[in-house]
């Protein structure tokens, strides 16, 4: 009897989960976009990130404050002057002109403000989600291309401040959740920044809302808020409002996200057939070193050099004749 060998099937592919966390594969979509050097707006369930020749120049989320916020809660920028630099933009000639052709603002203010709004929008915009992204290919945003930041500086940055926060606390619920304080006899003692934060949880404030009300960016109110958490002093709400008696923190470690990354079809413009996003590189992803702004609750100091740790902005972009307006802006920043 005659034996037929066949040849055995070709291994599957199996995709390198721990290369993918070297790299900062945060969405792939994104990633082929910045290789295809796209401008447009991609579109995603938590936020929304605007690129131009594949480098993002702009990020706005619901969960984080918004430039214009940034700008005027401390008096950097009137809001009178803010409002009139947008009605002024149009397509070849952004805000960010309007705004520093008038004398509004120095260039380096701007920048500096606006890596911070973009940092901080981008991380919200880059989380796991289950509902799919939408890329539409055309003009950008508004404001102009301030300071357009590749799209690995990004999703590096936004995998630096996950796991930072889950270093600091691991439960996520505290990002979204309203939060109440925790009765303690004897609560130790907080820095002020984030006693600032303290005073405004109320059992009705969200991170978000307390981060519009000091007019701070959202992950550094996040970071201050995950801090009180693990001292013990607030917690996510789980009473109604009113009820008495000592509520119970949530404990819960973060789930696993569970989201995948497709265009939606019915868009002209959409791209595709992406791949899929890998959910377990979403969601564990391994400290990369900090890219853009610092994470600590405010921002460091300028170096002899003129460079500010933490940040792309260099000594060139510093040494702006209107030197006494970027001081205050840096020491407002710092007083956040």
């Amino acid at each position: 009897m005659t034996m037929v060998g066949t040849t055995p099937p070709p291994r599957l592919p199996i995709r390198d989960k721990v290369a993918r966390h070297r790299t900062g594969g945060v969405s792939p979509m994104l990633t082929r976009l910045a290789a295809e050097h796209a401008t447009g707006v991609l579109v995603r369930a938590s936020g929304t990130l605007y690129l131009a020749e594949g480098r993002v120049v702009h990020a706005e989320s619901p969960y984080a404050p918004g430039l214009d916020i940034l700008l005027t809660a401390h008096g950097t920028l009137d809001a009178r002057d803010w409002q009139d630099a947008v009605e002024r933009a149009d397509e070849p000639r952004g805000a960010d002109r309007a705004l520093l052709d008038g004398g509004r603002l120095a260039p380096g203010a701007l920048e500096l403000c606006h890596l911070s709004a973009l940092y901080d929008a981008a991380y919200f915009a880059l989380a796991p989600s289950s509902t799919p992204g939408r890329f539409r290919y055309g003009p950008t945003h508004w404001l102009g291309s301030v300071h357009p930041v590749p799209v690995g500086s990004v999703e590096q940055e936004t995998l630096r401040r996950r796991a930072l926060l889950h270093r600091i606390w691991p439960d996520p619920a505290t990002d979204s959740a309203p939060l109440e304080r925790l009765d303690t006899a004897a609560a130790p003692a907080v820095p002020p920044r984030q006693s600032a934060v303290l005073a405004r949880v109320d059992g009705l404030r969200t991170a978000t809302d307390i981060a519009r009300d000091l007019g701070r960016p959202a992950f550094h109110t996040l970071v201050s808020i995950r801090r009180l958490a693990a001292a013990g002093l607030v917690a996510p709400r789980t009473r109604p409002p009113g009820a008495k008696g000592r509520p119970r923190p949530a404990h819960a470690a973060p789930a696993a996200p569970t989201g995948t990354e497709h265009p939606v079809p019915d868009d002209p413009g959409a791209l595709g057939h992406p791949a899929a996003d890998d959910p377990a590189a979403l969601g564990h992803a391994a400290p990369v070193p900090p890219v853009g702004p610092a994470p600590a609750d405010a921002l460091t100091p300028r170096t002899p050099g003129g460079t500010l740790p933490g940040t792309s902005l260099g000594p060139g972009t510093l040494d702006h004749p209107d030197i006494a307006l970027l001081k205050r802006v840096r020491d407002a920043l710092e007083a956040l």
